[in-house]
């Protein structure tokens, strides 16, 4: 079920998210507050994402005195591990290596994630194809143009 909520929540959606999984549990005062500092959204604009999040099982509410208190229905990790898988399946398998070069040069990442970097490529060496055949056009049954 998490496999769908995250295949389908928008690139404006993901920052209310990621307000929600920063505070751990808010209200949409301070989602607001956030939102439309950091991206010039209206109140209105940023109360539709947070109803279509709900509507979308992505976050959970509860009532604490007069508001609703947001908090997350799904695991930061988990999404953001399956947005990242989702989003590079959708390169040619051929180019992923490029990709993640990309990644890696132009992303600021910490020391110890460097390191741990190194040893997965390590590991991952030692299996490695030396070539990689495209998957673009392969098909379950061959089919002829």
């Amino acid at each position: 079920m998490q496999n769908d909520i995250t295949l389908n929540i928008t690139s404006a959606e993901w920052e209310v998210m990621r307000i929600v999984w920063t505070l751990k549990k808010t209200d949409s005062k301070k989602i607001i507050e956030v939102l439309s500092s950091k991206k010039g959204w209206s109140a209105s604009t940023i109360k539709t994402l947070i109803g279509r999040l709900l509507t979308k099982n992505a976050l959970k509410s509860d009532k604490q005195k007069r508001k609703n208190i947001y908090f997350a229905n799904i695991d930061e990790q988990d999404a953001s591990e399956l947005m990242a898988i989702n989003a590079i399946n959708n390169v040619c398998c051929m180019q992923q290596g490029t990709v993640i070069k990309y990644l890696i040069n132009n992303l600021e990442i910490k020391k110890s994630d460097i390191r741990d970097l190194i040893e997965i490529l390590k590991r991952k060496e030692k299996d490695a194809k030396t070539e990689i055949n495209c998957n673009c056009l392969s098909c379950p049954k061959e089919e002829k143009l």
